[in-house]
């Protein structure tokens, strides 16, 4: 699991698909109404907020707001209010880091993103966050996040039989790529719902 410190802009079809599912489900460990995951380190920084489920919800926010620019089909329904309007810190180190991070999986899955980016040593933050000067957050798991590895929040909550899709979790991945960047080939729809994280 990922939730970018980084803007959701920067990220490819599959990498903001990924997000919005993943911060979804973030926020129901946040409320109580999953045993799963509730010790996840991604989720250190919601937590130490006044109002943890606030923090996540404004959140998703911004990550809806990039799915719609770009024509996504979020489902709209999925936000809630926020009464507290929270900022939160991300070290400077952090950024770095996760923009290093994004750039290797950019490299892969697109190119022309990567061509764009590539020369930037550091991207803009998520609008829940402001920077602050410091090394990379200790709640960093870096090992697993160079490794790409299958620990991606979504996909581990439980091995369950596979489930009927719904509208709840928008468009597939495979037809975001599609809208995005003309046709995807078969692998790489599977790949987008598959065990590679975001």
């Amino acid at each position: 699991m990922r939730l970018w410190s980084i803007h959701p802009k920067y990220l490819d079809a599959r990498g903001l698909v990924a997000l919005w599912r993943e911060s979804l489900l973030a926020r129901e460990v946040l409320e109580g109404r999953t045993v799963g995951y509730r010790n996840h380190p991604q989720l250190e920084r919601f937590r130490r907020t006044p109002s943890p489920v606030d923090a996540i919800n404004q959140y998703l926010e911004a990550v809806f707001l990039e799915g719609e620019r770009r024509g996504y089909k979020f489902d709209r329904d999925k936000l809630r209010p926020y009464s507290t309007v929270v900022r939160i810190p991300v070290t400077r180190g952090q950024l770095e880091y996760e923009t290093r991070h994004l750039l290797a999986k950019l490299a892969e899955r697109d190119p022309e993103r990567y061509g764009a980016l590539k020369d930037r040593r550091v991207l803009e933050p998520h609008p829940i966050f402001f920077v602050v000067e410091g090394d990379v957050e200790p709640w960093e798991r870096r090992a697993e996040a160079s490794q790409d590895t299958s620990h991606s929040f979504a996909m581990t909550r439980e091995k369950r039989a596979p489930q009927p899709r719904s509208r709840d979790e928008g468009t597939r991945p495979g037809e975001l790529e599609r809208q995005s960047s003309g046709a995807v080939s078969e692998r790489e729809s599977q790949a987008s719902t598959g065990s590679r994280g975001a």
